[in-house]
């Protein structure tokens, strides 16, 4: 049986700095705005929520901003990250395709989530912060924070979106074994939660009542901050060392990407990678295709306006320039949890406007189909959300079958699926289904915008 192969950097090979993907974008994405002016919002405006270090990352405009030497030291725990070449799928689907992953499930937590919690730790302890809140929808962020909170003697509280709550028990105890405090959302500990749940007791949550309770509890306490998975330009800034690793270990293995595919709910892990390539791609040194692939039951990209929308469901948040469902919006319970925000990262709605980039949806059984082939060739369990990534990549190689090209696919296997189990195994009972968003519950929740 074929082997896959391993590209591996040294740890001195390790990037010392984030890449800022907007100085070298045709035009610049449209700024936040304050939620009562609606004027855009400035640093004193974010700084309830954010440290200031992190605020001037988010306005930035560097193209490199250099890694504090704490977070390095954090990092070298588990980076750099394991590029492998999926060659025993290769033989299974038949494919003149080379097939290349970049694994991020070898950190303490098994996701990419940590490559942005740890400096948000860092920068808030810096600045003298004692307690960090936050959402979590599959509990891979919560951990992540948990995690990192740990390591900067930080306090930290997390709101899980209710269905992922139920679904997924082991995150809940990943989090508290962290040190960190989890609650349901919605929850009747604020006012956001309180207001849902007098709505819709039964509430299955989602990740945009998740950040409303978490920002409530933030704005409420001084020594409180509020931290951000995905979405916001800094989150996605400090993603991408998996891109700029990426980029070295393909000078290794002697080959270029013809297409980048990644999973996409906020954009954290699809812009890590994809933002190095994209700087390549606008230089003129490559030309990859860049697809996003997002579940059939939250396409906001592909289904979603481009329009200004609060990034939560109370209306606490600046509002963003993205492609969004309504902040109103409540996703059917997918397995996929961290996939389920109602809006896109406005970089990488931006971006996609500009068309520099793809986005396509598909349904979960098809995802998972693709996992479990995936963990019977290549020996790993993914995680529900890059199972999306998974299934763009074998129709691709697929595809590559059909007309006999050799393309180079690249995809960011950003978890392991080892906390996520019940989720395969209904899959394999049969009890899974494809939730399609319908016309109808689209309008009515874009109907909400402001």
């Amino acid at each position: 049986m074929a082997e896959r192969t391993k590209y591996i950097l040294d740890e001195a090979e390790m990037p010392t700095r984030w890449y800022n993907v907007i100085p070298d974008l045709p035009e610049p994405p449209p700024p936040p705005l304050h939620p009562g002016t609606r004027e855009p919002v400035g640093p004193d405006d974010l700084a309830p929520l954010f440290p200031l270090a992190l605020i001037m990352q988010e306005v930035s405009g560097e193209s490199y901003i250099d890694i504090p030497e704490p977070v390095l030291d954090v990092y070298r725990l588990w980076r750099p990250s394991p590029l492998y070449r999926a060659r025993r799928l290769e033989k299974a689907l038949g494919t003149p395709a080379r097939i290349y992953y970049k694994y991020e499930g070898v950190s303490p937590v098994g996701s990419h989530k940590p490559n942005t919690a740890v400096p948000q730790a860092f920068y808030n302890a810096q600045e003298g912060v004692t307690r960090l809140t936050t959402e979590t929808g599959a509990g891979q962020w919560g951990s992540a924070l948990a995690f990192a909170c740990a390591t900067f003697g930080l306090e930290c509280e997390v709101w899980q979106v209710r269905a992922s709550y139920d679904q997924k028990p082991y995150r809940k105890l990943m989090m508290e074994t962290f040190g960190a405090t989890v609650h349901p959302s919605p929850s009747e500990l604020t006012a956001s939660g309180r207001a849902i749940l007098a709505e819709h007791p039964d509430s299955t949550g989602s990740l945009g009542i998740a950040i409303s309770e978490a920002v409530e509890q933030a704005a409420a306490d001084e020594g409180a901050r509020y931290a951000l998975g995905s979405v916001l330009n800094h989150v996605l800034l400090h993603q991408t060392i998996i891109g700029e690793e990426a980029l070295k270990q393909f000078e290794l293995a002697g080959d270029t990407p013809d297409v980048l595919v990644g999973c996409t709910g906020g954009g954290s892990n699809f812009g890590g990678l994809a933002f190095p390539f994209l700087r390549e791609k606008l230089a003129g040194r490559m030309s990859p295709v860049i697809r996003a692939v997002e579940p059939a039951a939250c396409p906001s990209l592909t289904r979603g306006k481009y329009a200004y929308d609060f990034g939560d469901t109370a209306g606490l948040t600046p509002l963003l320039k993205m492609h969004t469902l309504g902040h109103d919006f409540i996703p059917d319970p997918i397995h996929a949890g961290g996939l389920r925000y109602h809006g896109m990262s406005p970089l990488i709605s931006h971006i996609y406007e500009l068309g520099l980039m793809e986005a396509i949806s598909i349904g979960q059984q098809e995802c998972f189909s693709a996992g479990v082939k995936f963990a019977r060739t290549e020996g790993i369990i993914p995680a529900p959300e890059p199972t999306h990534a998974l299934a763009a990549c074998i129709r691709e190689a697929l595809h590559c079958k059909e007309t006999g090209e050799e393309k180079v696919i690249l995809t960011a296997l950003c978890g392991h699926a080892h906390l996520d189990l019940p989720a395969y195994g209904s899959y394999f009972a049969g009890d899974m289904v494809d939730d399609e968003l319908s016309d109808d519950a689209l309008a009515e929740s874009l109907a909400g915008l402001p």
